[in-house]
């Protein structure tokens, strides 16, 4: 009785319960995640229900906003409301990603599955320390070893990348093109060329679930490159995890 009263409650008021739900959720919700909270409801309903949230938030001008984000939903504020926010005290403002990390993450961004050795040529530096650092913020993982000497380990992007800069998929990343658009000039470092140089189906590359502990634990021949320097990346500390109220989502620095 009291399971068939919630099922009737839940789809008189789905549109309330997935507004709550984003509301509560600290990450973006897939609609996997809604269906098995909402029993009996299909993906064409939950899909539409978002839609007609994000159209109410947008045709109001309210402050928050429902976006599709790391292929699925997420509640955020709106981006003209970031500096209130900031001087609010008691949120929490996240530190940007230095300009090293940003290089290093565009590299790997487009030219997944990558190694260290081929992220350092295209930079020119050593990037021990920045790959560290975008793995402890999640914003890269560990996809395997490459099937060459010495095994090296092999990076890409995970759900929290496309999380933190608003992507629903890997393949909304900005072209070439909208990069030099968006600068208004020829790109000045050859190395935008390189980064761009993807096979057809690069931007949509998908890989199984790793343990990155095994592949990290494993005794491959050490990774070396002529540009390794210990001191190369001392600039390059920890930041703090991203924020919603800093709306990171909206950050085009890639």
């Amino acid at each position: 009785m009291v399971t068939s009263l919630m099922a009737e409650v839940a789809l008189e008021n789905r549109k309330s319960i997935v507004e709550a739900l984003l509301f509560v959720s600290p990450a973006p919700l897939s609609l996997k995640q809604i269906r098995d909270v909402i029993e009996g409801i299909k993906d064409s309903e939950i899909t539409a229900l978002v839609d007609e949230l994000a159209a109410e938030y947008d045709q109001r001008q309210s402050g928050l906003q429902v976006v599709r984000v790391a292929e699925g939903f997420q509640m955020l504020t709106r981006l003209e409301c970031s500096p209130w926010l900031r001087k609010l005290e008691s949120v929490k403002v996240s530190n940007k990603l230095s300009q090293a990390a940003l290089e290093t993450l565009a590299i790997i961004a487009y030219k997944q599955p990558v190694i260290k050795a081929e992220v350092d040529a295209i930079r020119g530096v050593s990037s021990d320390g920045t790959i560290k650092t975008l793995l402890d913020r999640k914003l890269v993982k560990i996809l395997g070893r490459k099937e060459m000497p010495g095994r090296p380990l092999l990076y890409g992007t995970t759900p929290e990348f496309l999380q933190y800069f608003g992507l629903n998929t890997i393949s909304e990343l900005p072209t070439l093109r909208d990069i030099e658009e968006m600068d208004g000039q020829e790109p000045q470092h050859p190395s935008l060329e390189e980064i761009r140089e993807l096979d057809a189906t690069g931007s949509q590359l998908s890989f199984p679930e790793t343990d990155e502990q095994e592949l990290m634990d494993e005794k491959p021949v050490e990774e070396t490159s002529p540009l390794s320097d210990p001191e190369a990346d001392s600039a390059d500390s920890p930041e703090d995890s991203p924020s919603v109220a800093e709306n990171e989502l909206h950050r085009s620095d890639v």
